[in-house]
């Protein structure tokens, strides 16, 4: 009876071990394929303290905290599904549905940048329309989550293709909600830096007004850094998705002769030779985007924007 008590419990040490390591292992998954998608986390946090510009302080947060569960379903109830029966049964799919997705991405930065160089007076006239209510800020919002998190999570999937079915959707879910985590949280962080900086300058000790005025001074600075920090960054990741994706669907050209400059570098400049050889696929890549998204730009400027002011003419 003992003997077959400490054999029960030998084995159930065993199962635990194997049950820890497994977590383990899948904890380390989920930070390797999230460090993947570190691009597109950098986007989706830079775009989103732009919904609640110009709301007041009260509202800011409950609207960040609706945005962040219209990403976590988004990613766990849409996306997660799909992309689990594509790898299964139409893994091929995925690399063009990606590309897609870094299209998308390369038109939102050119288009953003076009808007800076050339559509102040759009900005201008914007300014004097009401601003929308609640529930149209939410919702266009996790539209746009909605084109981040499916390349997050694609990007991410791509990372641990290899592992088991249950094993990958375990990953998914855990870099889904940490992700989600993660930029919600520094959204949130980002839109009351304000408010604690306006509290800290009402403080009666000099040294902590002071740094409380300079929070409150930094902030335009800080949004502002943020938005350009947010179109490279898609440009960036969508003209690298793109370039990933045409080799792997034999297109190895561009690829290739990225690859080849990187390795020149990489030898030639020793010690910075890894961060020089990622300086030069950065810049490609966000030159590829920028080509791509200004192609696109045009096309849906000469098509759709011009065919909208023809029938608003009428």
């Amino acid at each position: 009876m003992a003997a077959g008590l400490a054999a029960l419990l030998d084995d159930v040490a065993v199962l635990a071990r194997a049950a820890a390591a497994s977590v383990d292992d899948i904890g380390a998954a989920a930070g390797r394929a999230s460090m993947k998608a570190t691009g597109v986390v950098v986007d989706d946090a830079a775009v989103t303290p732009q919904y609640v510009r110009g709301l007041a302080a009260e509202r800011e947060i409950p609207i960040v905290r609706r945005i962040a569960l219209g990403s976590l379903r988004n990613k766990l109830l849409i996306i997660l599904p799909a992309i689990l029966l594509l790898s299964q049964f139409l893994p091929w799919l995925l690399t063009p549905i990606l590309m897609i997705g870094g299209a998308y991405l390369c038109y939102e930065g050119a288009e953003k940048i076009w808007e800076k160089v050339g559509g102040g007076h759009h900005e201008a006239a914007a300014s004097d329309e009401a601003p929308p209510d609640e529930d149209t800020i939410v919702s266009g919002a996790v539209r746009t989550d909605f084109i981040l998190s499916a390349e997050i999570m694609v990007i991410s999937l791509n990372e641990v293709v290899d592992e088991g079915f249950w094993s990958r959707a375990a990953i998914l879910a855990v870099v889904a909600i940490a992700i989600t985590v993660l930029v919600y949280g520094f959204v949130g962080l980002i839109v009351k830096m304000d408010d604690v900086g306006l509290r800290l300058s009402q403080r009666p000790g000099a040294g902590v007004a002071r740094f409380g005025r300079g929070l409150v001074k930094a902030m335009p600075k800080l949004l502002a850094t943020l938005t350009v920090v947010g179109m490279a960054a898609m440009l960036w990741v969508g003209g690298h998705i793109l370039l990933v994706g045409t080799d792997e669907l034999g297109f190895h050209l561009l690829y290739d002769a990225l690859h080849s400059v990187e390795e020149v570098v990489h030898d030639a400049t020793g010690a910075l030779g890894g961060v020089l050889a990622w300086v030069v696929d950065t810049l490609a890549s966000a030159l590829v985007g920028l080509a791509v998204g200004a192609l696109i730009v045009t096309v849906v400027t000469l098509t759709v924007h011009r065919r909208k002011a023809h029938a608003g003419s009428h």
